[in-house]
């Protein structure tokens, strides 16, 4: 099910795919939805940022092409860092090129959505019930700022650095998605889950036994070789299978 966060005249308010547009729902995924009188035609509706989480827990260095072109020894476990959730923008906004930031890359990548409480799990396995689902997500970097302050807090933390959406997907099998980048219509970035050095159950688990994760928290789960500068102006789009396509213009 593809489910989405809209603008209505009331605020936001969670919608599902229905035909050719979208059924309001009352509730919320974590606590549980049921259809709503009215629906929406995607023309219609105002899209917002899918997810409202407490933090955004990123994974560096997950695809073993991306660390081969950074130049890094494969991690022996996760290496996680945050992004702040004011840098999240949802569909269709603008990536915002920070004064002076230099060099900026798209990174295209799939959020985890977490469902339910999830701390200290005991196995990855466990990790599958605290899963609601997935989003595409654009992993933004100030890359010249990442090489001189070496860990990542200031480069991927800027307004704007986080596009997520179209939707939250959910009843995928996360461990087998096709993961692609596009600037301009031009593929950049091209791969699948089934490349990752960590799996999504694995990345549950091990994040849950260093914080306590919280309903719709995102574990962005890596970036595929590929990537590459933004400039004003340009377009760059995410898609994920089975999730659709999350675009942004570069301002």
């Amino acid at each position: 099910m593809r489910l989405y966060r809209v603008r209505n005249a009331d605020g936001a308010a969670w919608a599902r795919e229905d035909g050719e547009g979208l059924r309001l729902l009352e509730g919320d995924p974590y606590s549980g939805t049921t259809d709503g009188p009215r629906t929406l035609a995607f023309t219609e509706a105002e899209l917002l940022a899918p997810a409202t989480p407490s933090k955004i827990v990123a994974i560096g260095l997950n695809y073993r092409d991306h660390a081969a072109e950074r130049n890094k020894p494969l991690p022996k476990e996760p290496l996680i860092f945050l992004k702040p959730p004011s840098a999240i923008v949802g569909p269709g906004e603008a990536i915002r090129r920070p004064p002076g930031a230099g060099r900026i890359d798209h990174e295209a990548e799939m959020g985890i959505v977490i469902g339910s409480t999830a701390r200290r799990l005991p196995s990855p396995e466990a990790a599958r019930a605290h899963v609601l689902g997935a989003v595409c997500l654009n992993d933004v970097t100030a890359r010249e700022i990442q090489d001189r302050d070496v860990q990542f807090t200031r480069a991927k933390g800027f307004d704007t650095f986080c596009p997520i959406g179209p939707c939250l997907a959910t009843g995928l099998d996360l461990s087998r998605l096709r993961v692609e980048g596009r600037v301009n219509g031009e593929v950049r970035q091209k791969s699948s889950t089934e490349q990752l050095i960590f799996s999504p159950e694995y990345l549950v688990w091990f994040v849950s036994g260093v914080m306590t994760l919280l309903p719709g928290d995102i574990i962005s789960t890596g970036t595929p070789s590929g990537i590459g500068p933004l400039a004003a102006g340009d377009v760059v789009e995410v898609e994920v299978e089975g999730v659709g396509t999350l675009r942004n213009p570069v301002a």
